[in-house]
């Protein structure tokens, strides 16, 4: 492809472009801050908890039954090699690869329902601290206006 053809699709392309296209953003709000219409970020403890359990759940299963035919898959592979097939290799190299792809099936799942479980203890002491700084010497909650106040 010539330079001066390349040149001019991506000329076509940029004019297909809608102007000012955004890709995973929101318009900004009135006022500026937050999302459209004022919502917060929020994080529900009860679902992190049910997609943590979940992730766990399928790692379990995955380890139980991802290993079922592990023990014949490599009898036969043994067998057959030592009939003087080549099916025999291929098959351990099935084998093999069935047994890498699962254990990093394996951490991934770990890695999700840990982390979630950690999100989760983490989010529970950020609450913590936002509350514990909302308090006066009194250990009182302090009024909106007063909260206001730290943001003028």
């Amino acid at each position: 492809m010539a330079w001066d053809e390349w040149a001019e699709l991506k000329a076509e392309a940029a004019a297909r472009t809608e102007p000012g296209m955004r890709l995973n953003q929101l318009d900004a709000p009135a006022g500026g801050g937050g999302g459209a219409g004022g919502e917060d970020l929020v994080v529900h403890d009860d679902q992190l908890g049910k997609l943590g359990n979940m992730a766990f759940e399928l790692r379990e299963r995955l380890h139980r039954d991802g290993d079922f035919a592990r023990p014949a898959t490599f009898r036969a592979s043994v067998d057959l090699a030592n009939d003087g097939l080549d099916t025999g290799s291929a098959l351990t190299e099935v084998h093999d690869a069935w047994n890498t792809q699962l254990r990093t099936l394996l951490e991934a799942c770990a890695h999700i329902s840990n982390h979630l479980d950690f999100s989760r203890a983490q989010h529970a002491k950020d609450e913590d601290h936002v509350v514990t700084g909302m308090r006066d010497a009194g250990g009182r909650l302090m009024s909106v206006s007063r909260i206001n106040d730290y943001f003028k």
